[in-house]
């Protein structure tokens, strides 16, 4: 089987939620990360982004920028939090009240708590 001379590789970005950007990419084999995020345009497509600061991660898993990249690869631009998911989910469950939710929802009559 003869190596391949160029890779095909997807660069993603999810600027706000349920709106990705895809850029489809060919680039030389041996290709990294930080080359694919170069090619891309997503730095002058989105000025706010710091693409040197920025995690990443291929097929949803953390990835260096030095990481040399596969042919059908998908590199992902994460994007920062906006709330702590902890917190997220402590005030979700203050605001619905704890009988409500989790494992004591739904109790049967003449039951004991907690079963």
């Amino acid at each position: 089987m003869a190596p391949e001379l160029d890779i095909e590789v997807l660069v993603a970005y999810a600027p706000l939620a349920r709106q990705v950007r895809e850029i489809a990419l060919r680039l030389p084999a041996g290709a990294t990360v930080a080359q694919a995020l170069e090619a891309s345009g997503l730095a002058a497509l989105y000025p706010e982004l710091d693409l040197a600061q920025v995690a990443v991660g291929v097929w949803g898993r953390k990835a260096a920028r030095s990481q040399v990249l596969r042919s059908r690869d998908r590199v992902e631009v994460y994007r920062a939090l906006r709330v702590d998911p902890k917190v997220a989910r402590r005030e979700r469950f203050t605001s619905q009240g704890k009988g409500r939710t989790g494992l004591f929802a739904k109790k049967r009559a003449g039951a004991r708590s907690g079963y």
